[in-house]
C-alpha cells in the first residue's frame, strides 16, 4: 500500500508537468507533492494508536491532499491508499466519514477532467471505495477472530497445562500414601512384631532371674537373637530407602565411580568397568531419580559379570537439562530377539530387566535395550527431571557411549 501511494503520487505529478508546462501553479504542485510525501513518511514513526499526534497527522495529510486534488484533479487516484490509512486509524463510523469524504473529491476532480458528463465516472469511485472498504473490514474481522482463537487456544493450553498438574500432584500423593502403608506393614510385621517379643522375653528373663538362672540366660538369647533379625530387617529398610553408596555422601556420580572400582576390583581383572559423567546438571537430582539409577547400574553389572562375558563395561551418566540419560555398555557376547525362550516370572528373582523397567517406569522414564549377538550390549535408562526454568545443555536424545570406551566394536542400533 505504501508503495502504490508512492507510484500513484509520482505518476500524477508527472501527468500534471506534462499537460500542464509552464503554468504559475506548478510550483505550488511540486512543493505540495513533496509535503505529502513527507508527510506520508512520517506516519509510521508515529505508531498505529489514534493518539492526538497521529490524529493530527492524519488530518494535516487529508488536508494537503485536497488542496492539491483542488489544484489539479489528477491527484485524485492517492485517495485509494489513503482510505486504508484512514480506515486503520479511525474508529469505524469515523473511518467511514472519512471515506465518503474523500470520495467525494475524487468524484469532482473526474468530472473536472471529463470533457462532458459521464456516469460512469460518478459510480465507479464510490464502488471502489465500498470495495476498498469491504476488503480493509473484512480482514479486519479475520483477524480479530485469529486473535480470538489464538487467546482461546493458550486458555486451552493453559488448563491443560494446570490439569496435568493437578493430576501428576494427585498421582504423587497416591503414591506417597502407598509407600506409606507398605513401610507401615513392613514395620509393624517385623521391627514391632519382634520388638513385642524381645519386650516379653526380657520381662520374663528379670521374674526367673533368681529362681531358675537357665531359663532367663535362655530367654536372653532368644532375645538377642530377635535382634539380630531386626537389624537385618531394618538395615533392609535403610538399603531400599536409600543406597549405601548414596547414603555415604558424594551423590550420583561418586557412587557410580565407586561402583565401577568396585567391580573392576571384585572381577580381579576380567572386567574393567570405567565410568564417564557427561554435563552438569542444572539442579540436584532428586533422590528417588539417583537411587533408581544406581540400584539400575547395580543390576546391569550384574547381568555383565554373569551372562555376557564382557572385559570392558562403560558406565555413562549424561545430564541433559530436561531429563537425565545412564547409558551401560559391554563389549560382551550380546544376544538376538529369541521370542520363543519362555520368560521367567517376575517375581522369581527380584534383579535384571523386569526391576530395572519397573524403576524407569514408577519414575515415567524409558529404558531401551540395544544388542546383537558377538556385538555386545547398550542398556540406556533415560528418567525425566522437574522443571528447573534453566537447561544446562540443548535436550536431545541420549548419546551412546564412545567407542573408545570399549574395545569390542560399537554396539549395534538392532532393539533386541
Amino acid at each position: 500500500m505504501h508503495a502504490a501511494f508512492f507510484l500513484l503520487l509520482g505518476a500524477s505529478l508527472a501527468r500534471f508537468l506534462m499537460r500542464h508546462p509552464g503554468e504559475t501553479r506548478t510550483p505550488w504542485i511540486i512543493a505540495l507533492s513533496a509535503v505529502l510525501a513527507v508527510l506520508y513518511l512520517l506516519g509510521p514513526v508515529l505508531g498505529s494508536r489514534p493518539t492526538p499526534r497521529r490524529l493530527t497527522w492524519l488530518g494535516a495529510l487529508v488536508v494537503v491532499w485536497m488542496v492539491l486534488v483542488v489544484l489539479a484533479p489528477s491527484f485524485a487516484w492517492c485517495a485509494v491508499p489513503l482510505f486504508y490509512t484512514g480506515l486503520r486509524i479511525l474508529p469505524p463510523r469515523a473511518a467511514l466519514a472519512l471515506v465518503a469524504l474523500l470520495t467525494v473529491f475524487v468524484v469532482a476532480a473526474q468530472l473536472r477532467l471529463a470533457t462532458g458528463f459521464d456516469p460512469n465516472l460518478v459510480l465507479a469511485p464510490p464502488a471502489v471505495a465500498a470495495v476498498a472498504t469491504a476488503v480493509f473490514v473484512h480482514m479486519r474481522r479475520q483477524a480479530v477472530r485469529q486473535r480470538e482463537l489464538s487467546v482461546r487456544q493458550r486458555e486451552l493450553i493453559d488448563d491443560l497445562l494446570r490439569t496435568r498438574r493437578e493430576l501428576a500432584a494427585t498421582e504423587r500423593r497416591e503414591g506417597t500414601l502407598a509407600e506409606r502403608q507398605r513401610l507401615s506393614m513392613e514395620i509393624h510385621d517385623t521391627l514391632a512384631q519382634g520388638l513385642s517379643s524381645q519386650q516379653m522375653l526380657l520381662q520374663a528373663a528379670d521374674r526367673s532371674w533368681d529362681a531358675d538362672p537357665a531359663t532367663a540366660r535362655r530367654h536372653v538369647l532368644t532375645a538377642t537373637g530377635i535382634a539380630e533379625r531386626n537389624l537385618a530387617e531394618a538395615r533392609r529398610f535403610v538399603h531400599d530407602l536409600a543406597p549405601a553408596d548414596l547414603a555415604e555422601g558424594g551423590g550420583l556420580e561418586a557412587a557410580l565411580h565407586t561402583l565401577a572400582a568396585r567391580e573392576t576390583e571384585r572381577s580381579g581383572g576380567g572386567l574393567t568397568v570405567r565410568c564417564h559423567v557427561e554435563g552438569v546438571p542444572a539442579a540436584p537430582l532428586p533422590d528417588r531419580v539417583q537411587s533408581a539409577l544406581l540400584r539400575i547400574a547395580q543390576g546391569a553389572l550384574a547381568n555383565v559379570t554373569e551372562h555376557a562375558e564382557a572385559t570392558v563395561a562403560a558406565l555413562t551418566l549424561t545430564h541433559l537439562g530436561d531429563r537425565v540419560v545412564l547409558d551401560i555398555a559391554d563389549d560382551g557376547r550380546g544376544f538376538g530377539p529369541d521370542r520363543s525362550a519362555p520368560r521367567p516370572p517376575e517375581d522369581v528373582r527380584g534383579h535384571g530387566l523386569p526391576a530395572m523397567r519397573a524403576r524407569v517406569r514408577q519414575l515415567g522414564g524409558t529404558l531401551t535395550v540395544e544388542s546383537a549377538p558377538g556385538e555386545g550390549t547398550v542398556l540406556s535408562a533415560a528418567l525425566p527431571l522437574p522443571h528447573t526454568g534453566t537447561s544446562s545443555a540443548p535436550a536431545g536424545p541420549p548419546a551412546p557411549p564412545a567407542p573408545s570406551d570399549l574395545s569390542a566394536p560399537s554396539t549395534p542400533e538392532e532393539p533386541a
